[in-house]
C-alpha cells in the first residue's frame, strides 16, 4: 500500500466503505426478516391461545354443572323409589317435570359440545373410563364395561369427566371337569 498515491488510497478506502455498507445492509435486512418471522410466530401463538380460550374457556364451568345433572338424576331416582311418595297422585307429574328439566340441561350441554361418553358393552379404555370395580362375568370378554356407575362427559375433544364403570373379568370358579383333570395331573 505504500506504493499507492493519495488518490489510490482514497479509492481503496471508499471501496472498503461500500463493501461494509453492503454488508451492513445485508445484516440489517436479515435482522428485519428474522423480526418479521418472530412477529408472525407470536401472532400465530396468540391466535391459538385465543381460540383455545374461546373453545375451552367454559371447561371448569361445564365440569361444575355436571354436579347439577347428577343431583337432578339422584333426586329423580330417590323420589321415584320412595315408598311414602309412591301413593301420592301427583308423583307422576312431579317426576315428569324433573325429566323435562333433565332433558333441557342435556340439550344445553349438547349445544355447548358437552357429550356423554358411551360406555356399556364397550372395551374398557383408561382414557375415558375409571374402573370402580371388577365383576366376574363369562358372558362377555374380560375388560368389557358391563355397568355405568356414573356417566362421563367430553367437552369437545377434551375429557371433562371419566365414566365410572364396572368392568368384567374372567370367573375364578373352576370347571368340575378341569378340577378332576388337575387332580389327576398332581
Amino acid at each position: 500500500m505504500s506504493n499507492l498515491n493519495d488518490q489510490d488510497k482514497v479509492k481503496v478506502k471508499e471501496e472498503k466503505k461500500e463493501e461494509s455498507i453492503e454488508d451492513k445492509l445485508k445484516s440489517t435486512e436479515d435482522k428485519l426478516l428474522r423480526s418479521l418471522a418472530e412477529l408472525e410466530n407470536q401472532r400465530s401463538r396468540f391466535e391459538k391461545e385465543i381460540k383455545e380460550a374461546i373453545d375451552f374457556g367454559g371447561f371448569n364451568f361445564a365440569r361444575e354443572n355436571l354436579s347439577i345433572l347428577d343431583n337432578l338424576q339422584r333426586a329423580h331416582n330417590s323420589i321415584k323409589n320412595d315408598h311414602v311418595l309412591k301413593n301420592n297422585k301427583d308423583l307422576d307429574k312431579f317426576l315428569k317435570n324433573i325429566e323435562i328439566i333433565e332433558k333441557d340441561l342435556l340439550s344445553i350441554f349438547k349445544k355447548n359440545k358437552i357429550e356423554k361418553i358411551d360406555t356399556v358393552n364397550k372395551k374398557f379404555d383408561p382414557n375415558f373410563h375409571q374402573a370402580m370395580t371388577e365383576v366376574e362375568n363369562d358372558k362377555v370378554d374380560p375388560g368389557t364395561v358391563i355397568q355405568e356407575i356414573q356417566a362421563g362427559y367430553m367437552f369437545g375433544e377434551r375429557l371433562l369427566r371419566p365414566s365410572m364403570v364396572a368392568v368384567s373379568k374372567k370367573s375364578m370358579r373352576k370347571d368340575p371337569k378341569n378340577k378332576d383333570k388337575n387332580e389327576k395331573n398332581s
